[in-house]
């Protein structure tokens, strides 16, 4: 059974193959707290082969504060962030997590930013988490990608 998901109005849905979400990114960054307009943002690459959208989302380009070039891709009736484009990240789709059905299995493999988290956020025990972006082999081996 394939993981499935949405916007909140249900004009879009999606579904990822296989029966497990791909390991969850936790970034405390500034541009991720504006951006999401939240604390923090959960993110989880997903390959666009195994993504199936149903409806249309619309396009938004626009350049990060750092100057990074996104592509939000979200419903064009409820305005709901289902993925992100990023050219840090070519070949793979930002799914925005909690557009998740079964969005409480969410648990992040790995925290990234924390020197921007907000004060009132305790990480996990045994959540590997860094003050930055990890190094290049430890993000590779946390998120599989």
């Amino acid at each position: 059974m394939a993981l499935q998901g949405g916007c909140a109005c249900g004009a879009i849905r999606y579904e990822i193959a296989g029966e497990t979400l791909p390991r969850v990114v936790c970034c405390h960054c500034r541009d991720c707290q504006t951006h999401t307009g939240s604390a923090f943002d959960l993110t989880a690459f997903v390959a666009p082969d195994d993504m199936r959208i149903l409806g249309r989302p619309v396009a938004a380009p626009r350049l990060s504060p750092r100057g990074m070039r996104t592509t939000l891709h979200a419903c064009e009736v409820c305005f709901t962030p289902l993925y992100v484009v990023h050219e840090a990240s070519p070949g793979w789709l930002l799914l925005r997590c909690g557009t998740l059905d079964d969005s409480e299995a969410i648990v992040p493999a790995v925290h990234m930013f924390t020197r921007s988290k907000q004060p009132w956020i305790t990480l996990p025990e045994g959540v590997p988490a860094y003050p930055e972006f990890p190094p290049a082999d430890d993000f590779r081996a946390l998120t599989g990608r």
